[in-house]
């Protein structure tokens, strides 16, 4: 196929290998893709905006294909041409199908038997591509495999095992021999233990009654009777006839083949994809056998805890539902910063794959920074080298994805720079590209906003929110914060008056630059009034000036302002402010009143200030208000803060730099994979609700976890994605970090709420709530020596923290696999979630890597549990 990019166009031979799930090509280097690394296919017209920023004919497009995918840390793109649409077929359908087996695998943990089969012949394939190619393995060869693996038995114990899997003492394991010998490496001794304790005085099988106390007891279950016994069935079998159930009895075969190549396959085993035993279709044909005479043998046991029904994600797949029909103030909103960004925030590129991305990833807020551009408005992040998108590029972009992962309403945070004619322009714009989706008048045709709607009255719509210069000028505004949009994120002076100081300071900066601007604005002017005054005053000029001819465009000799006068904005962007309209923040007293549809932004500088001083003011004005909060202009390198700080203020739009996967980001992550990814989730009862006293609760807690063991953790990998298999085997260890919010001070009284943030009234402990700062509380293992396939810890960790108003869901846990002695690189694998969406007992944390793609195969093993103080 043709590979195709920005700068040239070369043919290459592209591979799909199904057995290790990878496209590979020859390159300068063997390049690889691993599937579960592609975050998206486009095709055709989905892929236009590439082909037509690559200037090649309309004539490729259904050949064309795009693949996303993450490597190095990275995103990257693959651009392709098939030479005929009967290839291109072949390569998009088998790629689609291997991806969807991948994604399946990867959204969280169960499938135990596709999981081990995938895992198989993966194993299988990158031994024979280490010489194997023969389809047998000799010792050399497995002793090879087993450092692949990142395990260094000992050489008379490798020996032992595989002769005890050369069952037919050939010297060599087939296909079936290595299944038993991987199978005996995989042995689960910790699950073996726990199995015996549970079934102890049972008879040596695990009875439902037995099920259901250990259910209830260590995994602290709230199913009732009823439910436990459908969970039970899904994988017991009658114990009084041996052998008379077999949970696999279906199975799913992945047949991947090539018509071009008709290539034998024969010769390597099938890739048979067995159903897991929790398959609902098996239910029924065992719901007719008493369930006294069922039992769950080990190995079904040991399914059950890999499997969905015991995941520690609490919403896993969606299944807890929040309410929807609540006002938007009481959802915490699924936000990102600098968008159009996928890198450097001052030298970074714009395109709409940021955009696309976010959304894809349950996005609900997305910002458009807004300029005059040549023709239409451009998007790009303003006095900085950043490059510049089509507004109306962006907008199809939007349109085409902005409810393919959640239908609930998108919030274009939008700072508008531009000029009056190209405001109008943005208003034309969004009209003809969002059509009916774009919210421009109250959805229940009353004039007055007296409540905000609910995101499931706003389903499939898109607000527009951005400063209304209208509303701020009847606030007083003077003639330079007119002129200037004071919402930049890199700009913006403090929309507080708690630091004088500060806000002064800020205002002088604002001032000078503004100054500069102006002075910068006016030379351009200058210089472009000179050179059209010598071309109207050349000769050449003169002659062709016939009345027939068209006059010089006239635009360009625009008069220079002799004195300032407010700039206000076009009538037609005003009317697509509805229910987010953007104001300037002037205070959280009483004196001062916003109306519903009030908006304002917050720069991490303010809200710190706020936390620190008036959380509680900023609590209360959340229960009826939007607020946004922004990372400070120096995050030059995309960098995040932690986003749980403002929620427990109740800030619901907490903007995230998209394109870093730090901590910041994980945190956020984490928050939005609740609520089936709807990318709004409820906030906390003590945060929407107006009684006080559930903000003046604190408790105290510990978080203990038994750290067991780790299941085939990754090796590192090089910059091209492929493992490094020439180092040691990895010495790991596990970090676990508890990372607690702001709270507000519940030992305080509560003030008055005439003294709440009142600008004008001293800020004493006597009339002002104050804060508990946010920390971070961490402990780790002690290292497992030369065994990164199998770890055992067996070992205790115990993280104190405290809790306002019972606000779990604030308080995120972090687990990080590293290897010793590599302390200052990226963990090898991560797990993060709130506390209020992981289920306590024992659990398998399905790992992910730095940008949190689910590793297929890593897992730990842990028994969590919260105990009060």
């Amino acid at each position: 196929m043709l590979k195709v990019s920005a700068k040239k166009q070369k043919r290459y031979t592209f591979r799909l290998d199904p057995d290790q799930g990878q496209i590979v090509w020859e390159s300068k280097k063997l390049r690889i893709i691993p599937i579960e690394n592609i975050k998206e296919l486009r095709e055709g017209a989905d892929a236009r905006y590439y082909r037509e920023q690559f200037q090649l004919a309309q004539r490729f497009e259904d050949r064309w294909l795009t693949i996303v995918y993450v490597l190095d840390g990275g995103y990257k793109t693959l651009h392709l041409i098939a030479a005929t649409r009967d290839v291109f077929q072949m390569w998009d359908i088998t790629l689609r199908r291997l991806y969807a087996v991948r994604q399946k695998l990867m959204n969280g943990l169960g499938e135990t038997d596709v999981r081990q089969a995938v895992w198989e012949k993966h194993i299988w394939r990158s031994a024979a591509a280490d010489g194997a190619a023969d389809q047998k393995l000799d010792f050399d060869e497995v002793e090879r495999m087993c450092r692949r693996l990142n395990i260094n038995p000992s050489r008379e114990d490798l020996l032992r095992r595989f002769k005890q899997a050369d069952v037919k003492n050939r010297r060599y394991l087939d296909f079936g021999d290595f299944q038993r010998f991987v199978q005996a490496l995989k042995a689960r001794p910790e699950i073996d233990n726990l199995y015996n304790r549970l079934t102890f005085g049972c008879g040596g099988v695990l009875t439902f009654e037995a099920f259901q106390r250990f259910m209830l007891l260590s995994q602290k279950s709230s199913l009732g009777e009823a439910e436990l016994q459908r969970v039970f069935l899904r994988y017991a079998c009658d114990s009084s006839r041996e052998g008379s159930f077999s949970p696999l009895q279906n199975s799913l075969e992945l047949a991947v083949h090539s018509p071009e190549t008709g290539e034998d396959r024969s010769s390597s085993p099938k890739t048979t994809l067995p159903t897991c035993p929790g398959d609902s279709s098996t239910l029924s044909m065992r719901s007719l056998t008493s369930i006294a005479s069922m039992s769950m043998s080990l190995k079904a046991f040991t399914s059950f805890l890999l499997s969905t029904d015991n995941s520690a994600f609490a919403d896993q797949h969606g299944r807890i539902h929040h309410d929807m029909s609540r006002p938007l103030p009481d959802y915490y909103i699924s936000s990102s910063h600098n968008t159009y960004l996928v890198g450097h925030q001052l030298v970074g590129e714009s395109t709409i794959e940021g955009y696309i991305r976010a959304l894809l990833h349950s996005c609900r807020s997305v910002e458009l920074d807004i300029y005059d551009g040549e023709d239409e408005p451009v998007i790009y992040h303003g006095h900085t080298l950043t490059s510049k998108v089509p507004l109306r590029d962006t907008c199809v972009a939007i349109n085409k994805y902005a409810f393919v992962a959640s239908p609930y309403p998108i919030i274009i945070s939008a700072e508008i720079h531009a000029s009056i004619p190209q405001q109008d322009m943005i208003a034309i714009i969004m009209r003809e590209v969002f059509g009916d989706a774009l919210v421009c008048a109250p959805i229940d045709d009353q004039p007055q906003v007296e409540v905000l709607p609910s995101p499931e009255d706003l389903k499939y719509r898109i607000l527009l929110k951005a400063k209304n210069l209208y509303v701020s000028d009847k606030d007083n505004l003077r003639e330079s914060e007119v002129i200037v949009d004071t919402e930049s994120s890199s700009t913006e002076a403090s929309a507080s008056d708690m630091d004088l100081g500060e806000d002064l300071r800020q205002e002088w900066r604002k001032a000078r630059e503004t100054e500069a601007e102006a002075i910068k604005d006016l030379k351009s002017e200058f210089k472009r009034a000179r050179n059209v005054l010598k071309r109207v005053r050349s000769p050449r000029a003169d002659t062709l000036l016939l009345p027939s001819s068209p006059r010089p465009e006239t635009r360009e000799l625009a008069p220079v302002q002799q004195s300032p006068q407010k700039v206000k904005m076009s009538p037609a962007l005003v009317a697509l402010l509805v229910y987010t309209v953007g104001v300037k923040c002037r205070g959280l007293n009483k004196k001062e009143v916003y109306a519903p549809e009030h908006m304002f932004s917050l720069s991490e500088s303010t809200a710190n200030r706020i936390l620190k001083q008036a959380m509680m003011d900023l609590i209360k004005h959340d229960r009826t208000h939007l607020v946004r909060i922004y990372p400070k202009g120096t995050r030059i390198g995309s960098t995040n803060y932690e986003p749980h700080r403002y929620w427990s203020a109740g800030a619901q739009l907490v903007a995230i730099n998209w394109q870093t996967t730090d901590l910041g980001y994980m945190l956020n992550h984490a928050m939005f994979q609740r609520n089936g990814r709807a990318g709004y989730v409820l906030k906390p009862l003590a945060l929407r609700s107006q009684d006080k006293h559930l903000l003046s609760k604190r408790t105290r807690h510990v978080l203990e976890i038994h750290m067991i063991s780790a299941q085939q953790l990754p090796r590192p990998k090089d910059s091209l994605g492929r493992e490094v298999v020439d180092r040691s085997i990895i010495d790991p260890y596990v970090e676990v970090s508890l990372h607690i919010p702001d709270w507000p001070q519940a030992s305080a009284p509560v003030p008055p709420e005439s003294a709440l943030f009142n600008p004008h009234a001293g800020l004493t402990g006597e009339t002002q709530v104050a804060a508990t700062s946010a920390r971070t509380v961490s402990c780790r293992t002690s290292i497992v020596k030369n065994n990164g396939f199998n770890p055992m810890w067996d070992e205790q960790l115990s993280l104190p923290f405290d809790l306002v108003g019972d606000m779990r869901d604030l308080v995120f846990v972090r687990f990080a696999v590293r290897q010793d002695g590599a302390s200052d690189e990226e963990p090898l694998a991560v797990y993060c979630a709130s506390l209020g969406s992981l289920n306590l007992g024992y659990r398998h944390l399905p790992l992910h890597d730095a940008q949190l793609s689910q590793y297929l195969f890593s897992t730990l093993f842990v028994k969590l549990d919260i105990r009060d103080i």
